[in-house]
């Protein structure tokens, strides 16, 4: 068993995790992002001709690792971006397999040390399909940063189609699934929950 074999179900039967829908996660605290033109340009050309080609190869290359590598820039790179990462935390539980994209809020790139959001690509386009996966892989986080004993309780998620993205969110037993979908001409907002996983409260960027 691996994290894209979970169903909702099973994640609530197997781990005791609530699965409810949230209907203002972020909203009513999102700072939208302030971006450079720059960005924006590059950004806007690459998604229209990634969703002109419409391959999951094309919106995970030219749409969803330029956002993460802009937001690690964002971030004075004080944040670690993991891409088709191993993460077997527990294999006997099933929560083992592979993360399209992790962030840790560690500056060294060497290794997964303190994992704060996953992000899944939407296969075939279906977000609801990639949740199960998203919160499974959110599970086996939260236990590796108590085993790590680093504070980390709350834990971020997203399952992306590049132009469309839904946002996740893990804190004790209880996974919240934001009602509302962002798209990519929601630039800046989506760029300003993405700085709001990776900079929680109670749990600021470590200085460099």
């Amino acid at each position: 068993m691996a994290y894209n074999d979970f169903t909702l179900e099973q994640l609530n039967q197997d781990f005791g995790i609530a699965i409810q829908s949230h209907p203002d996660l972020f909203a009513s605290r999102l700072q939208p992002a302030t971006l450079s033109s720059a960005f924006r340009d590059y950004l806007d050309y690459n998604a229209k001709l990634a969703l002109a080609i419409s391959t999951e190869k094309a919106r995970s290359e030219m749409i969803i690792a330029p956002i993460l590598v802009e937001l690690k820039r964002m971030t004075g790179d004080r944040i670690s971006l993991f891409s088709g990462t191993q993460f077997d935390v527990d294999p006997s539980q099933g929560l083992t397999g592979f993360c399209d994209y992790l962030i840790s809020l560690s500056d060294q790139q060497f290794f997964i040390q303190a994992p704060v959001a996953v992000l899944f690509e939407a296969k075939n386009e279906n977000i609801k399909g990639g949740l199960p996966q998203c919160i499974a892989a959110m599970v086996a986080a939260q236990i590796f940063n108590r085993r790590k004993a680093n504070g980390i309780e709350t834990i971020y998620g997203a399952v992306t189609t590049g132009n469309q993205w839904k946002f996740l969110q893990l804190h004790q037993k209880t996974a919240c699934i934001d009602a509302n979908d962002y798209y990519i001409d929601r630039l800046d907002e989506i760029m300003g929950i993405l700085m709001q996983m990776v900079t929680p409260q109670g749990h600021p960027l470590p200085t460099p």
